[in-house]
């Protein structure tokens, strides 16, 4: 039997996105989610005057180029796999 799915209420930037997730992966999630929101932040204190879909594209530069520089194969995956559900979750939701 598949595990239910457990709805979270995320927040990207300045959008808040409802999704569903198994269980398991919610700390990972949010710890993702944390990291994101954290390099906005950064970024926007960096590179004042942008809109936010400039600094969202930032991070996801960053992100990828974090996990190129990885030397672990499997964190890069694990990272990879994460950017990815998400994608597909907010997919679903936009």
């Amino acid at each position: 039997m598949t595990a239910e799915l457990l709805p979270i209420n995320i927040v990207i930037g300045d959008r808040t996105y409802r999704i569903k997730i198994n269980p398991k992966d919610e700390e990972q999630v949010r710890g993702t989610l944390k990291i994101i929101n954290d390099k906005i932040i950064d970024f926007k204190t960096q590179f004042g005057g942008k809109d936010m879909q400039d600094y969202i594209a930032m991070v996801l530069i960053w992100f990828a180029t974090q996990a190129a520089e990885d030397k672990n194969p499997v964190a890069s995956t694990v990272i990879a796999d994460a950017l990815l559900k998400m994608e597909d979750q907010l997919d679903r939701v936009l």
